[in-house]
């Protein structure tokens, strides 16, 4: 199976990065990852000076992670002169440096790392979503490099179709879609404050609990822009990651993952992405992308009734407990629809652990 990609003219060898983060914080890190066979490499954020990351920084459930992260703890000069030097030497894939925040930070930075890097990520995370702004940005990059720039969206971005047409005219070459939403608030009821050790105790969410709104944004910029996106928030499997190319992705990134399930999944992820490509009979990864992102919906007003298959109905009554229109009970070991109290809002199939409902979710 081909699971090759280019994007603005890096070629990966498949279309999995990890996303800007803890984990690609040094060369030390970035070299474990790419062992896990990742395609391309994306460094944490450098800016003019280190970060002083507040700490508790990092806390994670079984379907997110809230973090205090900032950009790298560690001033540039460390990247120059010792963590990209030492990651080249022994590095056989393309390099995404990440830089922010200004346009004074861009002129000084793109200088410094324009020999190490293949291509560079603006992360626009505590700057204004300002067209105008993102004009500047693009500019001060382009003012000193030739390599492509990729734009990477913060949630808050009012418009983003707006935003994308804006990147374009101002001649980037790509964006990033999305980066982590906050601030967001981890109550502890024991302590009865925060577990994170920023002030006032928010942080930013991320992980599988964000993937719909990452999916969305991503289909709604892939369709306003001829612009390639690298799609980011939520992949946690093989599937998630056909389902960011289909909604317009090129390629993907993603770290919080690791951070809930092991750094291991970087391998078996790509190790699985051939097998789920097999199984929806395709040759290679690129004849899926962008294939749902004109799949326009119309509104459906029909009503479908659940169907369900005894054969594969364990009476669990988890469809009976969480019907929001209580028409479903379990009567002589079946469960029986009420037709008259059902809504056909598809609740009980999407949640019935056994796949025995159906008829609703087409």
């Amino acid at each position: 199976m081909d699971l090759s990609v280019e994007i603005a003219g890096i070629k990966l060898k498949n279309p999995i990065l990890p996303a800007s983060g803890p984990l690609t914080g040094d060369n030390r890190k970035m070299l474990a990852l790419e062992r896990l066979g990742v395609g391309g490499m994306v460094t944490k954020t450098i800016s003019t000076k280190a970060a002083e990351v507040p700490r508790p920084c990092i806390i994670a459930g079984n379907n997110y992670v809230m973090n205090t992260e900032l950009w790298t703890e560690f001033p540039p000069e460390k990247w120059e002169n010792e963590f990209l030097p030492a990651y080249r030497a022994e590095s056989g894939i393309p390099l995404i440096v990440s830089l922010g925040y200004t346009v004074e930070d861009l002129n000084l930075l793109v200088p410094r790392f324009d020999g190490f890097a293949d291509g560079f990520e603006l992360s626009t995370h505590y700057v204004a979503d300002d067209p105008k702004l993102m004009k500047q940005l693009i500019k001060a990059v382009k003012k000193h490099t030739r390599k492509p720039v990729f734009l990477k969206f913060d949630p808050s971005v009012p418009d983003p179709e707006g935003m994308a047409k804006t990147i374009e005219e101002a001649g980037g070459d790509g964006i990033v879609i999305m980066n982590s939403l906050g601030p967001a608030y981890p109550l502890n009821s024991k302590l009865k404050r925060s577990y994170l050790g920023s002030e006032d105790g928010f942080g930013w969410i991320s992980g599988p609990v964000i993937k719909p709104l990452a999916l969305a944004m991503v289909k709604r910029v892939a369709k306003s822009t001829s612009l390639p996106i690298i799609g980011v928030g939520g992949i946690s499997s093989a599937l998630d990651v056909i389902d960011f190319l289909m909604a317009g992705a090129t390629a993907v990134q993603f770290l919080s993952a690791a951070l809930i399930r092991g750094k291991s999944i970087y391998k078996r992820i790509i190790d699985d992405l051939p097998k789920k490509l097999q199984e929806i009979e395709v040759h290679n990864v690129r004849e899926i992308i962008g294939t749902a992102k004109y799949s326009n919906n119309k509104a459906s007003y029909e009503k479908r009734l659940p169907v369900i298959d005894k054969e594969k109905c364990t009476l669990c009554g988890l469809c009976v407990d969480v019907c929001p229109y209580f028409a479903l009970s379990i009567k002589n070991n079946a469960v029986v629809v009420v037709s008259e109290e059902c809504f056909g809002c598809g609740l009980c199939q999407s949640r019935c652990p056994v796949k025995a409902i159906g008829g609703v979710l087409l």
